[in-house]
């Protein structure tokens, strides 16, 4: 890291921090670290002049532009001016140019690492009382999010080959390992919708060196394959997956009976195929795994029989109702990257080039953890679990606060610790709703407007229009 003024880095890190409550005696505060950021900045190779928008100064800009639900730039600009303006500063230009130049100079590695770093932070300072079973457990899920119709984003992430050219919009597939005990991203991959080595397994399997020996990993039927259990069992991981139907029949008459709808078997090595022969010749010819039934019996399930494959081979360790409500708990994927895409709104991204569409997708991960964190801390005070304390409300009493917390001058420390109480307490009053069972319809009430779907390229409508109005 290169930098012309280090009293005024430490400055602007101490200011990003007061944002997220990572300053004072709260706990969690050492999850964004000055160390985090300065170590960021060097491996990315960061070096820039005393100007008006560094590299921290960019950062925090675009993390209010990823959790305001005004996403433009020119909103963002404009709270910066206003910033300036409130802490007796000359206002600068609210021209966005000189904000997207910043945002271009620096590297996607930079965000890259400042996400991981944040949420391996508060993961590891998880308490003891958050784990399961005394053990750290990952949740492994995919989705895809859309992006502006640009030729570059189109040629890096494709559209459905299903959809007509130019009507479409570029997709890319991400995947993400969350820490199950607070909620955090810890590390995420992104490609393009469709190709060769493009999919969740693919991906999957670039992201589990994350792993340990004693975690455990939580993953959809997509997962549940030879070489995915087999490889995380030689790691010490172990695995729980509901069984893929497309690949294995199950048939609890065979294998070793450990309980009513609970056996060992031995699946055997399959034909090499996505793997160097050397590689495969170093796998075991068999894979003992555990798989057990239960049945769902409450309305609004889709699901009536569920089979669970898990390499926790056990009974008297880990008991088939306890793996059943371990596997209840993969659901939380879906609702945190519900958060992601939905309460952030990074489901539809604004940016027009591949990199900068990164960027933004990895700033969304730091704004998501930095709120997973200000979670924690209100957890701690209050003695609950992470996952009892609604993310929706936590973003939207973070917002109210925001503009007290960003105009820091005139508080004294003894203000300052009063208000971050104030807003930890305020978060812990909306707990998640307790509705086991819950059982809703998978419709939409309210009617979209009657507008026709446009089925050729924006131009070609435009010159349809223009020929009937010379008629």
């Amino acid at each position: 890291m290169r930098c012309s003024n280090p009293a005024r880095f430490r400055q602007q890190v101490r200011f990003l921090q007061r944002q997220f409550l990572q300053t004072g005696d709260l706990p969690f505060t050492d999850v964004l670290s000055t160390d985090i950021v300065s170590q960021a900045l060097t491996a990315a190779g960061v070096a820039w002049k005393d100007r008006l928008y560094t590299p921290l100064v960019t950062l925090w800009i675009f993390l209010g532009q990823a959790m305001s639900a005004d996403h433009s730039c020119r909103a963002a600009v404009a709270r910066f001016v206003a910033h300036r303006v409130s802490r007796g500063q000359r206002a600068c230009s609210s021209h966005t140019g000189a904000y997207c130049q910043a945002r271009k100079r620096l590297p996607e590695e930079f965000f890259a690492r400042i996400a991981r770093g944040v949420g391996r932070a508060l993961h590891q300072a998880s308490e003891p009382q958050w784990l399961w079973r005394n053990r750290n457990v990952y949740l492994f899920d995919g989705t895809t999010l859309s992006m502006p119709d640009t030729p570059s984003n189109q040629e890096a992430y494709p559209q459905s080959n299903k959809q007509t050219p130019g009507v479409g919009f570029p997709l890319a597939r991400v995947a993400g390992i969350f820490s199950l005990s607070c909620g955090a991203i810890l590390d995420l991959a992104v490609a393009g919708y469709s190709g060769k080595g493009q999919g969740e397994v693919t991906l999957f399997r670039q992201l589990w060196d994350l792993f340990r020996p004693g975690d455990i990993v939580l993953t959809d039927a997509l997962m549940c394959n030879w070489r995915n259990l087999c490889s995380l069992e030689q790691r010490g991981v172990d695995t729980v997956t509901r069984l893929n139907k497309a690949l294995r029949r199950a048939d609890f008459r065979r294998g070793k009976r450990l309980g009513k709808d609970d056996h060992l078997v031995r699946w055997g090595k399959p034909s090499m195929r996505d793997v160097d022969r050397e590689t495969w010749r170093s796998l075991p010819d068999f894979l003992t795994v555990r798989e057990c039934r239960f049945w769902v019996k409450q309305p609004g399930f889709r699901s009536r029989e569920v089979i669970i494959v898990t390499t926790m081979l056990d009974p008297r360790e880990v008991s088939v109702a306890e793996l059943a409500d371990l596997y209840r708990m993969r659901w939380n994927n879906e609702t945190d990257f519900s958060s992601l895409k939905v309460t952030l709104q990074m489901d539809v991204l604004r940016c027009k080039t591949p990199e900068l569409v990164r960027k933004e997708i990895w700033t969304h991960v730091i704004a998501y953890n930095l709120i997973r964190t200000i979670m924690a801390q209100s957890c701690h005070r209050a003695g609950m679990l992470p996952r009892e304390i609604s993310f929706k409300a936590t973003v939207q009493i973070l917002e109210a606060f925001q503009p007290f917390i960003t105009v820091y001058r005139g508080y004294n420390l003894a203000d300052r610790d009063l208000l971050y109480e104030q807003l930890i307490d305020a978060i812990a009053v909306h707990q998640v709703g307790n509705r086991p069972g819950r059982s809703e319809p998978r419709l939409r009430k309210r009617r979209f407007k009657k507008y026709d779907y446009m089925m050729k390229p924006r131009n070609e409508v435009k010159l349809d229009i223009l020929k009937r109005l010379t008629k």
